[in-house]
């Protein structure tokens, strides 16, 4: 699993006005998307996963916390054979699997509207830590926008099937999640 320098999909401390509370990912305005190198990198497969939930929480020091849950049965690459094997146990397993996740732990805020994400990726059953930086693109009263472009080694999950060595080993994922203020 890599590391990359882009953006995040949990609710960051940011900058203000993104004040303490709890946040809901707005669905309709939010896309996790992927991309994967296949036929010996002469072709990039694309995707959208259609089914995104989540929340966060922003605490009075700053300090937050939340989760992204993608429904891996919703993923659309606009052609149905390559879909259904997606699913499949070649790939997500989805009857064993059906949701992937990230559960943020811990984002410290950085410069220039980025925060440093940290916790757990869960795909196919198997979690492992991962950190990434998360970029505002929308911040106001009751909104948050965060993009994310993130690098996943598949084997790091048991995702390992590759005939004739045509797809590349990392598949990138790149996640727009906007957030709406929970009223209390």
């Amino acid at each position: 699993m890599s590391d990359t320098d882009s953006s995040s999909t949990q609710q960051a401390p940011v900058e203000p006005p993104v004040s303490p509370g709890r946040w809901v990912l707005d669905p309709a305005r939010s896309t996790v998307s992927i991309g994967t190198p296949t036929f010996w990198g002469l072709l990039n497969v694309k995707g959208v996963f259609s089914r995104v939930s989540g929340e966060g929480e922003v605490r009075a020091d700053g300090s937050a916390h939340g989760t992204l849950t993608i429904d891996a049965a919703s993923v659309d690459t606009k052609q149905g054979k390559r879909d259904t094997h997606l699913r499949s146990k070649d790939f997500f397993d989805v009857e064993k699997h059906p949701t992937l996740g990230f559960a943020a732990s811990e984002v410290t805020a950085g410069a220039g509207g980025t925060a440093t994400v940290s916790g757990e990726l869960t795909v196919r059953g198997t979690s492992k830590p991962y950190t990434f930086t998360a970029r505002t693109s929308e911040v106001s009263a009751d909104a948050v926008t965060l993009t994310a472009e993130l690098v996943i080694a598949r084997a790091d999950f048991g995702i390992t099937w590759n005939q004739a060595g045509m797809i590349k080993p990392d598949t990138a994922v790149a996640i727009t999640a906007r957030f709406t203020r929970v009223a209390d």
